[in-house]
Formats: C-alpha cells, sequence, structure tokens
C-alpha cells in the first residue's frame, strides 16, 4: 500500500481517534501530521512535514543531499535528522523531529524534488561548507558533478558563490572553487588529485581519454598526465573483491602499457595513511618522462 498522508486535524474528521493517531498503525514525522501505510521513505517524511511549513522553507543540508542523490560527506554520514532552512530567523520552523536554521538570505536557490522545495546543489554546497575542512569542501563540489548524472557545474556553484554575502564556510567555497573539477567519479579519486596538488604535482586531467599514436582510443584513467603518458587510477575493495571489474582493470592496463604509459596504482592507504608513498612515485614517474623526452 503507498503510503497516504494525513494532517491530524483531517484524520480526526475522518473519524480517527486519538488513540489510533497515537499507536503504531501511524508514523508521526513530526507534530501534527501522519504518515499511513507502508514503511516511511526519506521523501515520505519530508512530505509529510512539509504539509506544516509556509512557502519560504527548503529543505537543507544533508537532508538535501540525500534528496538530490548526492554522495554525503563522510564527516556528516550519521547525520539523519531532517534539515530545514528559511531565509529569517524570526521564521525558522519551531517543530519535532525537525532542525531549523535560517540563512539571512533574502532569497533561497532551491529546486523541486518530488514536489519537494529543496535547496539546489549550489546553495546545500554554501550552507555546508563551514561543517566540512577545506578538501571536504572540495570533495563535496565534486561529487555534485560526477560523471553520470551530474546535479550542477562549476560555474552555477561559482555564481552563486559570487552573489552570497556573509555566510559562515563562504571563505573556504572561495578557496575550493578553482580546485573543483566536474566529470569524477568516486571521493576517493578527488582526495588522490588533492593530495598530488598540495604536493607541488601540476594537477592531473580528470577521465581524459587515453589515445595512442594514431588517436585510437586506448582507456579512460581516473587521473592522467597525457602530454607524459602518465595513468593513475585509484583502485578501491570493488577492484580486489569483483573479478569483473579485475578482469576490465587489467585488460585496460595492458591496452595503455602496450602504448608506452606509465601506471600507477594508488589505494586507500597511499592517499590515507602513506601519502608520500604515492608522491614519490608520481614524482618519479614524471622525472623519467621528462628526461626521455629532453634526451636527443
Amino acid at each position: 500500500m503507498e503510503p497516504r498522508i494525513l494532517t491530524t486535524s483531517e484524520a480526526l474528521a475522518q473519524g480517527v481517534t486519538p488513540g489510533v493517531l497515537r499507536g503504531p498503525s501511524m508514523i508521526a514525522p513530526t507534530s501534527g501530521v501522519r504518515i499511513v501505510g507502508a514503511c516511511a521513505t526519506l521523501v515520505d517524511r519530508c512530505q509529510a512535514i512539509a504539509h506544516t511549513l509556509d512557502g519560504t522553507a527548503a529543505f537543507a543540508r544533508t537532508t538535501a543531499l540525500r534528496l538530490l542523490g548526492v554522495e554525503v560527506p563522510w564527516q556528516l554520514e550519521h547525520d539523519d535528522r531532517i534539515h530545514v532552512v528559511v531565509p529569517r530567523r524570526g521564521a525558522r520552523p519551531q517543530r519535532a523531529a525537525v532542525t531549523s536554521h535560517f540563512c539571512g538570505q533574502d532569497r533561497l536557490d532551491v529546486v523541486d524534488v518530488d514536489g519537494l522545495r529543496v535547496t539546489s546543489p549550489a546553495q546545500t554546497w554554501l550552507h555546508l561548507a563551514h561543517a566540512l575542512t577545506p578538501d571536504a569542501v572540495v570533495v563535496l563540489g565534486d561529487a555534485m558533478m560526477r560523471r553520470t548524472e551530474p546535479r550542477t557545474t562549476v560555474h552555477e556553484l561559482r555564481h552563486l558563490m559570487e552573489r552570497t554575502y556573509k555566510m559562515r564556510g563562504l571563505a573556504r567555497c572561495r578557496l575550493a572553487i578553482d580546485l573543483l573539477r566536474s566529470g569524477t567519479d568516486s571521493s576517493m579519486e578527488t582526495r588522490t588529485r588533492l593530495l598530488l596538488v598540495h604536493a607541488g604535482l601540476p594537477c592531473p586531467q580528470v577521465n581524459r581519454p587515453a589515445l595512442d599514436g594514431s588517436g585510437r582510443f586506448l582507456a579512460l584513467p581516473d587521473l592522467s598526465y597525457p602530454d607524459l603518458r602518465i595513468a593513475i587510477e585509484y583502485d578501491g575493495d570493488v577492484h580486489r573483491t569483483d573479478p569483473a571489474t579485475w578482469r576490465r582493470d587489467v585488460e585496460r592496463r595492458q591496452r595503455l602499457e602496450g602504448a608506452g604509459w606509465i601506471i600507477i596504482t594508488a589505494t586507500a592507504d597511499d592517499v590515507i595513511r602513506h601519502p608520500e608513498r604515492l608522491v614519490s612515485r608520481v614524482q618519479a614517474a614524471r622525472a623519467r618522462r621528462r628526461l626521455l623526452v629532453s634526451e636527443p
């Protein structure tokens, strides 16, 4: 049965008793509203809560990320509260099970998700920046611009950032904006790229097609220095545990090596625990390539 949303006044008018309203057959996402039927999803809960909000409110922060289908930063992944934002402090809804915020802006940048007012990806990025480290602000921005099903663009993020004043975290967004790259596949790829940039290396290309000497497609490395024919591949656990993924990786890397590319594999240990190992390997590979290029 599809969930059905009723205000408590509607339920009472239909003959539902107060005892049933308080009973296990109805889900109460907040006071004054009930969900009848199947186990309530996040969308169901937000649609029920929306019945109690005025037209200026929007679902925000980690709630917005989940409604938008954007990966939640690991620092915030345990925050499963329902977040709502309004433009003015006095308009914050005071309701059980709703965490209210105000942003001090005359107008929120919002989108429609399943009939809900939700802060746009750009607005959500700005709202969450104060709760994240500088690198995590870049990781979140990249996550909004995945190679598959991107939710925004660098242009949209920059445009809203430049029109926003006096917001916590805004300085971090200004530092992050030029480090963002669209077309990534995972947060760990972004962390790998930032590790190299912070070490003083040139920023590698993201998911740029690698071509052979005749211009034929070879592979799509996670990161690369195409002019030096160096590919940097991040291997997560799926590359080890899924046989089909492992076989594709082997075949792709054989094509690259056959065309004279150097392949550097990065793992979580390289990025998180021993970053100097990865930096050293990339520096050495770049030095070898530059030496070959300079030889007569």
